[in-house]
């Protein structure tokens, strides 16, 4: 471990040619925390083009006097009311124990209070991070930072070493694959109903969240429209899987990045039904296992569900938040009665 004192550090913002270092610290991170590599240059390149990102105002690195990079940070504030600003933060395991982290911390916080000033009169703005369980240094970090735990999420895993079972579908249901120019804002409504019920939902334009389909389909050269599945009923999306072939840190495994059924067809079997075509999907692939992310207290019930189609819990974040300004919080928090999926 680095010392404090050996430590001489400075923080400012990253550009495009900093993006292998970057993916450096973060794969070393992984290989310190978790023992799995991990492949993250897709997913930060996509994340520092994104709409409304600006990544001379949004990041920092930490670069040592010989030109090192050693910590990344981040601040997600891409949405209309900024009421809810996102952060991210890795530190080279060489470097825990320096100070460094808290010294990110510090510049998060204060971009991410630049957001109070964008939103509406009124209502909440808070920050918040998602910490991975199993990294403790960096969960006394944030609570020295005041901040609290509000809810968790898990990575869901399937091994596709048995036969997935044939789905299901209710009579009138087809289902197909995704065309963009055709599909784009029915699959993006589609979206908007199914996850509406799902707790920290905030209503959104309509245009916004288009904007945000198009970039991340157009823009990311691995995006496959083959691995995402619409059920459709009279010309009608009422739920869809979209799917990834490809996973950061293990290239064996598919991931299931969004499912959802739209709320008047929930009940139905529908969402269990796409969930195991797309596992049938991943075996013709050649995958040996598929992944998602969920909450762990689904307000639809979706924990539940994963757990009938054979996924078990692996990794567990915790999500902490920050309140920024005091307000009327737009963060769906309950549900009258919770809905399977």
């Amino acid at each position: 471990m680095t010392t404090p004192q050996q430590c001489d550090w400075q923080l400012r913002p990253a550009t495009m040619n900093d993006i292998n270092s970057v993916c450096e610290v973060i794969n070393a991170y992984s290989v310190d925390m978790f023992g799995i590599e991990n492949d993250a240059k897709r997913n930060v390149e996509m994340t520092w083009k994104q709409p409304n990102f600006d990544i001379q105002t949004d990041t920092r690195v930490a670069v040592l006097p010989e030109g090192r990079i050693v910590a990344y940070g981040e601040v997600e504030d891409t949405e209309a009311l900024h009421v809810r600003v996102g952060s991210w933060l890795r530190v080279h395991p060489e470097f825990q124990g320096s100070g460094l982290d808290s010294q990110l911390l510090d510049w998060i916080e204060l971009r991410a209070r630049e957001a109070i000033v964008s939103a509406p009169e009124g209502l909440r703005v808070a920050l918040s991070h998602g910490v991975p369980e199993a990294d403790a240094p960096m969960q006394r970090l944030f609570d020295k930072h005041g901040y609290q735990v509000i809810r968790h999420f898990c990575r869901m895993v399937i091994e596709l070493d048995h036969d997935i079972p044939e789905p299901v579908w209710p009579s009138g249901v087809t289902i197909r694959t995704f065309v963009f120019e055709e599909d784009l804002e029915e699959t993006v409504r589609a979206f908007r109903d199914s996850f509406q019920d799902h707790w920290g939902h905030v209503e959104k334009p309509f245009e916004e969240d288009l904007k945000e389909w198009d970039y991340w389909i157009r823009e990311d050269d691995q995006f496959d429209p083959t691995l995402t599945f619409l059920a459709i009923v009279d010309g009608e999306i009422i739920a869809l899987s979209s799917c990834d072939s490809k996973f950061p840190e293990d290239p064996d495994m598919g991931f299931v990045d969004v499912l959802g059924v739209c709320r008047a067809w929930r009940r139905k079997g529908i969402a269990l039904a796409l969930l195991q075509h797309s596992f049938r999907e991943f075996v013709k692939r050649g995958r040996k296992r598929v992944g998602l992310g969920v909450d762990t207290a689904s307000l639809t019930g979706a924990y539940k569900l994963y757990e009938t189609a054979g996924m078990k819990p692996t990794r567990q974040v915790s999500v902490v938040e920050k309140e920024l300004r005091a307000g009327i919080d737009l963060k769906l928090q309950t549900l009258e009665t919770g809905e399977d999926s």
